[in-house]
């Protein structure tokens, strides 16, 4: 029988199909020498100089020492972050899609791309440079346009080329640098020929200009997969890349200043390194074998990234097409080709750096926040084999955002923008992946804390919002007491619609099915909320103990909104169920709507009543309810009407004043109406004044300590009866410890 393959891109992976045995290099061939060859680069040979020239010795050494220390701990949350799985192919961007989630991955991704790309072009120019510095009657453009099409060629060839001949350029590299130490003749001053030196740039834009020259260590990740052994290899590899680079980086320009101490000549000279050494011809040897290996790894990277984008979905899969047993992506290297050949006939080495430079610090920023969350998290799937504190990581991430900034203010917000235009149009696309990734984890992170610090805390008038958990029964047949409670919550508060079910028909599948019907339902109705389902033989009693449990830590619902019930063997139940949220100090709303309010003939939505009488505690929660009633964009436009009773002309002045200052306190959008009614009978007066009205707030009365269920029972009979013929009514009642009469100033 054939043996089954795994059917998704995941499970291949897991399978390990498609990704070889692996070449089980060691930690000199497979990560130290490929990061340090693409470190030790143009940069190097080309801009030293120009750097020395323009900062001078101590801040040279401080750019070289900002520069590696940012690397240096980017390497180490890379190193921690591959440790942790199989790096795909897409490298950088692999890493973050499968830690922060596919949307900040192609956030991420689309502009690492365009950063590799635009590498394919820096190291070219750089070649260029270094070949017209020889042969000045050479066009520059015209040297690096064949360049490019010559790499393409090979590209579409030969793709390991390049790691064929890294020692061989190791070699070149190694006998330039000590060519150039050994040299040192003195180096004459410009000639007074030479009028007109460059203008000294600024110490930030120096940084960006020298940025590349530390980047690198990508290359040595890429090659996780076929490292002997990864948890010793990469971090030793990545550090011991990174520290070389520095130490040469140190060694360069005090040997430089000390030899060549007219800024004229370093300024005016970009091959001033030749000059210097014992053999000039092994600096050509050397930046050229460099730039065309750099060059060559871009050109391999950068399809790469764009082939595992269009993989995933993230932009059109013809572009990930692979072609022959290799698998290479001739379509992305062309496009690749394309972008390098624009920046090439529109820039210079100076002007494609910094642009290069916000790209790198951007993804090695979003690869450090990846490291430390992950660790912050704790989730226990993190489990690398090389391990790192999460504040080297955050520090890491700290310091790329920082340099973004002080470089260029301006080009890192349009960073931002472009990564935030990119995920939003991700979130807009809704794709599915075949993996999982922290955010969950995030969330739970910020909600754990925001939880111990809400536990420490306590609710006070000035922060109150509606926690509200509505038991609507079936949503379907009790729209109208879920869309009153999201009129309410508005997305700004929390809103649960819970539901109880028979417990005979329960099973775990049928209660997440309910849950997730209900979901979908709302969902399409515009309604946030979170859904809750409960089994129980009693559907009362079920409804006590949701009230009872739900919540968690100190979020735990303030306001519980109830639809009325018209059952007279349920009166006694719902009276002790109203008794046990007063006693849990649980804000209650009692919805009533009447019978011809239907789906179908909602609510006009055009006048709020709300009734200013009897306890200042539930006179203030009214209040409070009304006003955010008017703040729904359904309700907006409404009128707010207080309103009041008083036993007499007389008092009619009294009761007008009573309700301006209240609306004058609040600057609440209001009218007031003050109405004079019969002693022992102000529901009639009510429900004459509130007939026209479409939504009607009042307060009620709590059960006496003393009072018997059956009492308390009796008085909510009479509320159904006196309630009956009016508009959509809600019955408040306060029994928070929040004193809603100084939220509203009612006395």
């Amino acid at each position: 029988m054939a043996e089954k393959k795994p059917g998704n891109a995941a499970e291949r992976e897991s399978a390990g199909e498609g990704t070889g045995q692996g070449y089980g290099f060691g930690t000199f061939k497979g990560v130290f020498t490929p990061s340090i060859l693409t470190i030790l680069g143009v940069v190097m040979y080309l801009r030293f100089g120009w750097v020395l020239g323009n900062v001078g010795l101590a801040r040279t050494l401080i750019i070289v020492s900002l520069a590696t220390s940012i690397t240096f701990l980017t390497g180490l949350s890379l190193s921690a972050l591959a440790t942790n799985m199989k790096v795909g192919g897409g490298g950088a961007y692999y890493i973050i899609s499968r830690s922060l989630g596919l949307e900040p991955g192609a956030a991420i991704g689309l502009p690492l791309f365009f950063a590799q790309a635009l590498g394919i072009a820096f190291y070219v120019s750089g070649f260029s440079e270094a070949v017209v510095d020889v042969l000045p009657g050479l066009s520059p453009r015209m040297v690096a346009v064949g360049t490019l099409l010559i790499l393409m060629i090979i590209a579409f060839i030969s793709a390991d080329l390049a790691m064929k001949t890294q020692f061989v350029i190791m070699v070149l590299i190694v006998a330039s640098l000590v060519s150039f130490f050994m040299g040192g003749k003195e180096i004459a001053p410009v000639s007074d020929a030479v009028t007109a030196l460059p203008p000294r740039e600024m110490f930030w834009v120096v940084f960006a200009v020298f940025f590349p020259a530390v980047t690198g260590i990508e290359a040595g990740i890429a090659m996780s997969g076929d490292l002997k052994n990864p948890a010793r290899s990469l971090p030793l590899g990545t550090v011991a890349a990174v520290l070389t680079g520095f130490a040469v980086y140190m060694a360069i320009p005090v040997f430089l200043s000390r030899v060549v101490p007219d800024q004229g000549v370093l300024l005016t000279d970009a091959l001033i390194m030749r000059r210097v050494a014992k053999w000039g011809v092994l600096i050509l040897l050397g930046v050229w074998a460099a730039t065309l290996s750099s060059a060559m790894g871009s050109l391999l990277g950068a399809p790469r990234t764009l082939q595992a984008l269009a993989k995933d979905g993230v932009l059109p899969r013809f572009l990930g097409k692979g072609f022959g047993r290799t698998n290479d992506p001739h379509i992305a290297t062309a496009l690749s080709c394309v972008v390098a050949l624009t920046a090439i006939l529109l820039g210079d080495l100076n002007t494609i750096a910094p642009v290069l430079t916000m790209f790198f610090l951007t993804s090695y920023g979003l690869l450090n926040v990846s490291a430390g969350l992950e660790k912050l998290i704790g989730s226990p799937s993190w489990r690398p084999k090389f391990r790192i504190p999460a504040a080297v990581s955050l520090l890491g991430a700290f310091a790329c955002f920082s340099a973004m900034l002080m470089i260029s203010a301006g080009a890192t917000f349009v960073a931002v923008f472009v990564i935030g235009a990119v995920y939003y149009v991700m979130k807009r696309r809704s794709l599915n992946v075949q993996w999982g990734d922290m955010r969950y984890g995030i969330l739970m992170l910020i909600a754990r804390y925001a939880i111990r610090g809400l536990a420490k805390k306590k609710p006070d008038e000035r922060t109150w919002k509606p926690n509200i958990l509505a038991l609507s029964g079936s949503p379907m047949a009790r729209l109208h007491l879920i869309e009153f409670a999201h009129a309410m919550a508005q997305g700004e508060s929390c809103l649960t619609v819970a539901t109880v079910i028979p417990v005979e028909t329960w099973s775990s599948e049928r209660v997440t099915a309910a849950e997730k019907s209900i979901s979908d339902y709302l969902a399409k109705r515009g309604v946030s909320a979170l859904v809750k389902v409960l089994p129980s033989d009693d559907i009362v009693g079920g409804a006590e103990a949701l009230i009872r449990a739900y919540g968690f830590g100190p979020i735990t619902p303030n306001t519980i909104l109830l639809g009325w019930t018209e059952k007279e063997e349920n009166f006694v139940g719902f009276a002790r169920l109203i008794r046990m949220i007063c006693r849990m100090g649980q804000n209650l709303l009692l919805v009533r709507e009447p019978d011809n309010v239907t789906e179908a003939s909602p609510p006009k939505k055009e006048r709020i009543d709300a009734w200013i009488r009897g306890d200042p505690r539930n006179v203030g929660f009214v209040l409070t309810l009304a006003y955010l009633l008017t703040r729904d964009e359904e309700w907006s436009d409404a009128r707010l009407v207080l309103k009041t009773i008083v036993e007499s002309e007389a008092d009619v002045e009294e009761g007008r004043k009573r309700l301006e200052r209240i609306i004058g306190a609040q600057r609440l959008a209001a009218e007031s109406e003050v109405l004079v009614g019969k002693p022992g009978d102000a529901f009639a007066t009510i429900k004459e004044s509130s007939k026209d009205a479409d939504m009607v707030f009042m307060g009620m009365r709590a059960p006496e300590d003393e009072e018997s269920l059956e009492s308390y029972s009796e008085y909510y009979r009479s509320l159904l009866t006196q309630t009956t013929g009016l508009p959509v009514v809600a019955m408040a009642l306060a029994s928070e410890e929040i004193e809603f009469h100084r939220l509203t100033q009612v006395s």
